[in-house]
């Protein structure tokens, strides 16, 4: 069947690190072609929109409002005038001011009160950027977090992810963190409203990850693929069963027609 949208997971779907995991591009371009909207669905929270869409077009993917970051979903969770400490990166930063709300840098002292704290994947984060999150949090701050992925692929294998700086302050604090990425229901929320709040049934959800990418296709109430050039190896057996399993994005548009529609 031709589904009205494909969500599609970025890192080990896509790329690795921004470098395009072969046949991915053409894969693209051929959902679309048979009609589908690819909207990418990306619990990478680091960078800004703009920079993420320009990422997708030097590998030949045009995204221009098709990219939707864990970012985005966890700025829903602040509210207009908060003061909020941005423990993550630029991406973060760009969501909470786009929201109405005044970002904080997590590097340095922080003066009066902070309403939440956010916390994501930034390779800056360091014992300091810790221990101002942990002061903050302790002082009353929510504690957010833009999703609890341990890890996060690269060409050269998977190094800690943003679930892994999470696990560091939701330690420190003993506060359990309200997560919004993948596979939580503010992203769900998020992924609906940009496609315009379609029968979650004429959607796909292919991913890499089983525990983020394949219980936000349960949570939607869609169909997973699970493509195996993340973080998934070839072979594994998986929970959540996948409805197409594929080695990677290419190979699955082949089998795409064969799926149906959960009853």
């Amino acid at each position: 069947m031709t589904f009205a949208a494909v969500l599609c997971d970025l890192d080990g779907v896509v790329w690795l690190a921004r470098q395009a995991i072969p046949g991915a591009t053409q894969a693209v371009a051929a959902l679309r072609a048979a009609g589908s909207r690819v909207l990418f669905v990306t619990n990478n929270s680091s960078a800004p929109l703009g920079d993420q869409e320009a990422a997708l077009d030097a590998i030949g993917i045009p995204a221009a409002g098709d990219v939707v970051t864990s970012a985005m979903a966890a700025a829903r969770l602040v509210e207009h005038g908060e003061h909020v400490l941005v423990c993550a990166g630029d991406g973060v930063v760009e969501a909470v001011a786009g929201r109405g709300a005044h970002p904080i840098d997590g590097s340095d002292a922080t003066p009066g009160p902070i309403d939440a704290v956010v916390v994501g994947f930034h390779t800056s984060f360091d014992y300091t950027r810790l221990r101002i999150a942990t002061t903050a949090v302790l002082a009353g701050a929510r504690l957010i977090a833009t999703n609890d992925d341990p890890t996060y692929p690269t060409p050269a294998g998977p190094i800690p992810g943003g679930g892994s700086i999470l696990a560091a302050v939701a330690t420190a604090t003993g506060v359990t963190p309200v997560i919004a990425g993948k596979p939580f229901a503010t992203m769900a929320e998020t992924v609906l409203d940009a496609l315009g709040r379609p029968d979650p049934a004429t959607l796909l959800m292919v991913g890499d990850r089983t525990s983020t990418d394949g219980e936000f296709a349960v949570a939607l109430g869609c169909p997973f693929a699970l493509v195996r050039s993340g973080v998934t190896p070839p072979g594994l057996v998986v929970d959540p069963r996948p409805d197409l399993d594929a080695l990677d994005l290419a190979a699955l548009v082949a089998l795409v027609s064969t799926v149906a529609p959960p009853q």
